[in-house]
C-alpha cells in the first residue's frame, strides 16, 4: 500500500473519471485513489469499478444518494483512517485540480505540514477560463472568511489539499456539519484551532473541461452563514 490517498468524490462523472484517475496515478507514485461516487445516475460508479479491477491501486465507495461534497468527504476520511494511510488528499475529479501538483502537495506534507493547501493566491498560483465575476466571487469569499475567522490563510475555500493523518484524527469529524465549500473553511479553521501547522503551496485552478459545474446559490449562502457558526462555536 502507498503512503498516499487521493480521495476523488464523483457524481455524472463518467466522462473524466477514467483519464482523472490514470492521471494521478501517473502524475504520483506514491498514491492510491479513492473514488467516491454518490450513486451517479450517468454509470460513474460502474465504471469506477471496472477500472478498479483492472489496477490495485484504484478503489471505490458507493454512497446510497448524493449528500453534499463534505459527506462524500466525511465518509471516505473514515475510510482511508482506517487503511492506515499517512497522507489523505483532496482533489476534484473534473481536471480543475491538475495532478500534476500532488508531488507538491505531498513534499510538504513529509517536509512537516499537518495541512497542505493548494492555493490559488499565493505567489506562483492562479486561474485559468475564469470570468471577472467569478474571480471576484472566489477572492471576495476567502477574504469574507478570512477577516470573520481572524486567520491568514490566503484561499480558504480551495478543495486541494492534504491532510497529514494526525490531523483528521485529532478533528472530531462527527461536529463538522458543512456540506459544500464551506466544508473547505471549516476544515482547514478546525485544523488550525488544534495548533496544526497550515501551509499553502501554488497551484493554478483551470475550470472544468468536462461536465456543468456543481457550485450552486445555496452552497454559497451555506459558506456565508457557516463561518459566523466556526468563529463563535469552534
Amino acid at each position: 500500500m502507498n503512503p498516499a490517498l487521493v480521495i476523488v468524490p464523483t457524481y455524472n462523472e463518467r466522462d473524466n473519471v477514467e483519464p482523472i484517475t490514470r492521471a494521478t496515478l501517473e502524475a504520483e507514485p506514491r498514491a492510491d485513489v479513492l473514488v467516491v461516487d454518490d450513486n451517479s445516475p450517468d454509470g460513474t460508479g460502474k465504471l469506477a469499478d471496472e477500472l478498479a479491477a483492472r489496477e490495485p491501486r484504484i478503489h471505490v465507495l458507493h454512497r446510497e444518494r448524493k449528500e453534499g461534497l463534505g459527506r462524500a468527504y466525511l465518509h471516505a476520511f473514515s475510510w482511508a483512517l482506517g487503511q492506515g494511510y499517512r497522507y489523505i488528499l483532496e482533489m476534484d475529479a473534473d481536471f480543475s485540480h491538475d495532478p500534476k501538483f500532488l508531488p507538491r502537495l505531498i513534499d510538504e506534507a513529509e517536509a512537516g505540514a499537518d495541512l497542505v493547501l493548494g492555493s490559488r493566491y499565493v505567489e506562483g498560483g492562479g486561474t485559468v477560463n475564469w470570468g471577472l465575476g467569478r474571480r471576484v466571487l472566489s477572492r471576495g469569499g476567502s477574504l469574507y472568511a478570512r477577516t470573520i475567522l481572524g486567520i491568514d490563510i490566503r484561499d480558504l475555500t480551495g478543495g486541494f489539499k492534504c491532510f497529514q493523518r494526525r490531523v483528521l484524527e485529532a478533528i472530531d469529524l462527527e461536529e463538522v456539519k458543512s456540506t459544500g465549500y464551506a466544508f473547505q473553511i471549516e476544515l482547514t479553521y478546525r485544523a488550525l484551532k488544534k495548533g496544526f501547522v497550515v501551509r499553502e503551496v501554488p497551484i493554478v485552478f483551470e475550470d472544468r473541461r468536462v461536465g456543468q459545474s456543481k457550485m450552486s446559490r445555496k452552497i454559497f449562502l451555506e459558506a456565508l452563514v457557516m463561518v459566523w457558526k466556526l468563529r463563535f462555536k469552534v
